[in-house]
């Protein structure tokens, strides 16, 4: 293993953060700040409880899933499609460099802004709504398997996507939709059964239920469940960065 390349691209990642300081990190914290005041304020005072849990501290979870989802997307699809846009990959693919270990620079440094980026969601979060988190290890371990799982699934597309359009196409009219209709701002209990069946078809209700749990151990579907879906959605997003890396798909033609 080579990890003076690995910490080479994971820093150069990583810089690329600190760059674009404002759209990286205070952007997204500025957005969930007003999910907060929109949903937390305005419906959640219609709103007493759901489930025993105030409505403002029950989206906490769905909030900063949400967050962690869409921003692991977009750092390692733009982290590997910009050396694509200009050129550069082929240097990249010229070096002594194995693909397990290109693979890490960018998925590593992708996950672990985005994870940073939860913590901090999480923090702002403390300032709107009490916050009590029962398993705090479960909660990190949520956190890091969804960020993670989503940084390759960002990997993937950021391959896969020959144009800008391709680039935010996937986030914006799959993962978002998904992820909003996952139950992050309602009990999936809440739905009539016809709709609560179709929703539970749906992979992010799986992350966003094993990630609430662990704040306030209430879910919609079982912990194991979930554990074992994005488990599964990892794999799957293993298994296909194996396959574009051994076939060069999108990368040496």
């Amino acid at each position: 293993m080579n990890f003076r390349a690995v910490k080479a691209i994971y820093l150069f990642e990583m810089a690329r953060t600190w760059r674009t300081v404002l759209q990286s990190i205070v952007s997204p914290v500025i957005s969930t700040s007003l999910y907060f005041v929109v949903f937390g304020a305005a419906i959640g005072s219609r709103i007493t409880s759901v489930e025993g849990v105030s409505y403002g501290t029950f989206i906490v979870p769905g909030l900063v899933m949400l967050s962690v989802l869409t921003q692991s997307i977009s750092n390692a699809s733009f982290g590997i499609y910009f050396p694509k846009f200009t050129g550069t990959i082929y240097e990249l693919l010229s070096a002594p460099v194995s693909y397990v270990e290109v693979v890490l620079g960018y998925v590593g440094a992708a996950a672990t802004k985005s994870i940073l980026l939860g913590l901090i969601i999480l923090a702002t979060a403390g300032l709107f709504v009490p916050l009590h988190i029962l398993h705090p290890w479960w909660m990190i371990t949520f956190l890091v398997l969804t960020a993670v799982t989503f940084s390759l699934f960002g990997f993937i597309i950021g391959i896969w996507a020959d144009g800008f359009e391709k680039l935010q196409a996937i986030p914006l009219l799959v993962v978002t939709p998904l992820t909003f209709l996952g139950g992050s701002f309602y009990s999936v209990s809440m739905l009539p059964s016809g709709w609560r069946t179709i929703t539970l078809l749906n992979p992010v209700v799986y992350l966003i239920s094993g990630f609430r749990w662990s704040f306030y151990e209430i879910s919609d579907v079982s912990v194991v469940w979930s554990v074992t879906i994005t488990l599964m959605f990892l794999a799957i997003c293993m298994v296909a960065v194996w396959w574009i890396f051994k076939t060069g798909y999108k990368l040496k033609n």
